[in-house]
């Protein structure tokens, strides 16, 4: 007969085992499930296979061939110039493809039914990155996690890689978004146009861009990383009335520790910008975009509850090259949208993430839905709701090839306004001559208002 003594030190064990298994099935299940990086799932995470009709290929390692005749800072050539659409979507035919199009297409093709039109190409997987990413990736699989800041959830034990390659909440994809690989270093000179809604373009600003991310320096580590996961800086030359403006960016992990700065010409003095978030206009786009609807979101997170839906196979922009091999930024432009014969759109798997205003919290459009590639983590499109619940605006982007890097980086964005007619293009890079260049590291003091007050015009 087991002794009362027995007995109790026996269900002392068999309790003590239950609660190491319980707490130990969470980190096991994320060790199997970063197992198959590399496997049946790519180093970022996505769905290596592809789908069940070939209309999407399996991925194979992106695109790393870099054409001989490129020159760093130069026009990156389209690597699919001599394909040829499979096939074109008009408001004739779009019913035969709605469950693959978001709400923001279908009302352009229903408000611009004889000029607009989405031209598809075969789906090429062109995502890529340097092997140390991937290495940082898989770390991240296992080790980063959210915890709770100030300003909401955010990465921690993260570093130099997508924070959640197999995501499980909709902020999760979110800061995948935030933090996707898109080069470290980098020097920009481009253009942003406002289209009016009788087709009229107008310069918003022409600048030099640097920007840098310190999330991605490759001897880093989570153990050392501070935060600050992203730095610009703008020097706006035109047009002529903003020509000497600049703006600064220091982004933050808790975004309450993010810094704005500006140069205000008219003062010759820098100043901190008291909200640089949210529906707050920026002046990078002459205060046409939002801050968080450059490069389709970006900013602070807790402002919204967001909700990961699932994912789909969806029509987005991608491998969109030619769009920079344009001559001059009007060749872009049509009336009321961009001009389609210079847009490619491919079907890509995407995760798709709802944002519901937070409680508390106030925003000129409380409602958006986001459609994330799997792949390279960006968002690709966006639709936006008024108080009202009427859809407001569509966002896009129009990802490009970087094999140099190599990467598929964001390198132009912007919206549709469904109420006004009136449509932004931002980060322009056609006919520059000297367009998205990678550089070596900054010095930290050229992200400082040091530098702006240095550089700006007395």
């Amino acid at each position: 007969m087991i002794s009362e003594f027995k007995l109790k030190s026996l269900c002392f064990v068999l309790l003590t085992g239950v609660l190491i298994s319980s707490l130990l099935q969470p980190a096991i299940a994320a060790t199997t499930e970063a197992s198959e990086l590399g496997k049946t799932l790519t180093p970022f995470g996505a769905e290596r296979a592809g789908n069940a009709n070939g209309s999407i290929p399996a991925w194979d390692g992106g695109y790393t061939k870099v054409d001989p005749s490129f020159k760093q800072g130069g026009t990156r050539p389209d690597p699919f110039a001599a394909e040829k659409p499979l096939f074109s979507i008009t408001a004739k035919n779009m019913e035969k493809y709605a469950d693959k199009l978001n709400d923001g297409v279908k009302a352009m093709f229903k408000r611009y039914p004889d000029t607009y039109r989405i031209d598809v190409y075969p789906t090429h997987r062109t995502s890529a990155a340097p092997q140390w990413v991937y290495d940082n990736i898989r770390k991240n699989a296992t080790e980063a996690k959210l915890v709770e800041t100030s300003a909401g959830p955010a990465p921690q034990g993260a570093y130099g890689g997508v924070p959640f390659p197999i995501p499980k909440s909709g902020i999760e994809v979110m800061w995948n978004h935030l933090l996707n690989w898109r080069a470290t270093s980098i020097a920009t000179h481009f253009r942003d146009y406002l289209i009016t809604a009788d087709g009229n373009p107008v310069l918003a600003t022409e600048g030099k861009g640097i920007q840098e991310m310190p999330y991605y320096y490759q001897e880093g580590s989570a153990a050392d990383f501070n935060g600050n996961y992203w730095l610009f800086r703008l020097l706006n030359q035109g047009p002529p009335i903003r020509a000497g403006e600049q703006i600064l960016g220091q982004a933050y992990l808790n975004e309450d520790q993010t810094q704005t700065y500006v140069y205000l010409l008219g003062q010759r003095r820098v100043r901190k910008l008291p909200n640089s978030c949210c529906d707050t206009p920026t002046p990078a786009t002459a205060g046409v975009m939002s801050f968080d609807e450059l490069s389709v979101f970006t900013g602070r997170l807790d402002r919204f509850k967001w909700t990961l839906v699932g994912k789909k196979e969806m029509y987005v922009p991608y491998n969109a090259n030619k769009a920079n091999t344009a001559a001059k930024p009007e060749d872009l432009f049509g009336k009321n949208h961009l001009n389609p014969d210079y847009i490619r759109w491919e079907l890509h798997r995407v995760w798709v993430v709802d944002a519901e205003l937070a409680p508390g919290a106030r925003h000129q459009l409380p409602k958006s839905r986001y459609y994330v590639d799997e792949d390279t983590w960006q968002a690709m499109l966006a639709d936006r709701w008024d108080s009202s619940g009427a859809l407001a605006k569509t966002l896009w982007t129009l990802p490009m090839v970087l094999p140099d890097v190599p990467a598929v980086a964001q390198l132009s964005s912007g919206f549709y306004d469904l109420n006004s007619g009136a449509w932004f293009m931002q980060g322009i890079f056609a006919g520059m001559s000297d367009q998205y260049r990678i550089v070596d590291r900054y010095k930290k003091s050229e992200f400082s208002p040091a530098a702006m007050a240095g550089q700006g015009v007395r």
